[in-house]
């Protein structure tokens, strides 16, 4: 039950609007380019810590970890609030909404009190240690291994694909501890911090020039049992609670994130600057493009809202965030297609003297397929919707009840 002394929506609302105003400045254009700099992690960390001293981080984190232990409500009357002003986006995936989340549900009373107040400052940053890269898509299948030496354990493997790990403090780390047992009862999940000895972190260049993601190499790293988080061999039921708050920050249910949420489609009002820009507003075809965006944000908007109440009062479980998350990245597909299609040949050939609106949308193009990939599959969203969600049968594994060790691999 919700107290009945919280600070109300409205009053929260206007505090925050006056706060906003007055200690942060406008946003950066919506087209201005992503900024992965060492100085663009170091601002959004003083952002953030500023956040956290103005009183308005972590809005739904409990107030014994350094939020404010308000409602959803209150995290989106601030979101809205955000909107036009800078905002530390940086931090809110993985670091806030998936780390810090997870960590939250699965950490022991020290390790919350330790990690969380720092992570919600600033002056933590966490990332995910999940893929690897011969793991395609059976998380579950990983052979980064973890061995018990006395007290401690000894860390030995390689993660891919984790996004900003270079600039990160500690990483959420998937390790196998059991290999006598089928693959989903052996893993333990630790806390690893990134610049331990033993930790060799190497940025990945995209096609679109980013080097966000990045692929870690574990060498005899040396972790203790306060490392562990949740319980050893239990490590999949710790991963799935990470995988839900993954899917819930890309489907834009999360309760733990403020500020713009570009990954969820964007705004259509990009698509109108876009069509007048290039002088194609009168182009029938083009408006049928601008008005099917909108309508599409608009049903996305109601989906999040009916699927985040859905999930908190309890007739939807959490894994119902796969619905928004599907929806989210086949919006973004649609309207980052729309985009070219308006756009035509300066998609690819953008140069001086082309309207600056069209200048991002080659390599956003380029990074269509991440929505299809980040927050976990599309395929392996409509998996969880059939089968936690719908209840449907589970489908087919040859290698479900085998021991790890009797499954043959990289064959």
């Amino acid at each position: 039950m919700v107290s009945t002394d919280l600070e109300s929506v409205d009053a929260f609302r206007a505090r925050a609007r006056a706060w906003l105003r007055d200690h942060l400045p406008p946003a950066p254009p919506p087209d201005a380019k992503d900024d992965y700099s060492e100085q663009a992690w170091l601002r959004a960390r003083q952002t953030q810590r500023l956040l956290f001293d103005g009183g308005f981080a972590g809005i739904c984190f409990p107030r014994e970890y350094g939020g404010l232990g308000l409602t959803p409500a209150h995290q989106q009357a601030f979101t809205e609030e955000s909107l036009p002003y800078e905002m530390p986006l940086l931090l809110n995936v993985p670091s806030l909404a998936i780390c810090a989340a997870a960590l939250l549900e699965l950490g022991t009373e020290e390790q919350k009190r330790t990690h969380l107040p720092a992570t919600l400052s600033g002056d933590t940053v966490l990332v995910q240690f999940l893929s690897e890269p011969r793991g395609g898509s059976d998380l579950a299948g990983l052979t980064t291994r973890a061995d018990r030496d006395g007290e401690r354990w000894i860390l030995n493997g390689s993660k891919i694909w984790s996004s900003g790990a270079y600039a990160a403090d500690y990483g959420l780390c998937l390790a196998r501890t059991n290999w006598d047992v089928p693959k989903h009862r052996g893993l333990t999940m630790f806390l690893v911090p990134v610049h331990a000895p033993g930790v060799t972190v190497r940025r990945i260049k995209q096609v679109t020039g980013s080097t966000e993601f990045c692929q870690e190499f574990f060498d005899d790293v040396a972790l203790g049992e306060d490392a562990v988080l949740g319980r050893v061999d239990d490590g999949w039921d710790a991963a799935s609670k990470l995988l839900q708050h993954e899917r819930a920050a890309l489907g834009g249910t999360s309760p733990y994130t403020s500020g713009a949420r570009p990954h969820l489609g964007g705004d259509a009002t990009r698509l109108l600057n876009l069509a007048r820009a290039t002088g194609q507003w009168q182009d029938p075809r083009v408006r049928e493009d601008v008005g099917e965006a909108r309508a599409m944000n608009v049903v996305r908007d109601q989906l999040i809202a009916h699927v985040s109440r859905a999930i908190a009062d309890g007739s939807l479980p959490p894994s119902a965030g796969a619905i928004a998350r599907l929806f989210t990245a086949e919006n973004a597909w649609l309207q980052t297609d729309m985009a070219v299609r308006i756009a035509g040949a300066a998609a690819a050939t953008h140069g001086p003297g082309d309207a600056a609106d069209t200048e991002r949308i080659g390599t956003d193009y380029l990074f269509r397929a991440a929505w299809s990939l980040a927050g976990g599959s599309t395929e392996m969203a409509r998996n969880v919707i059939s089968e936690r969600v719908l209840g449907m049968p589970r489908e087919f594994a040859a290698d479900r009840d085998v021991p790890f060790n009797e499954v043959r691999r990289g064959r």
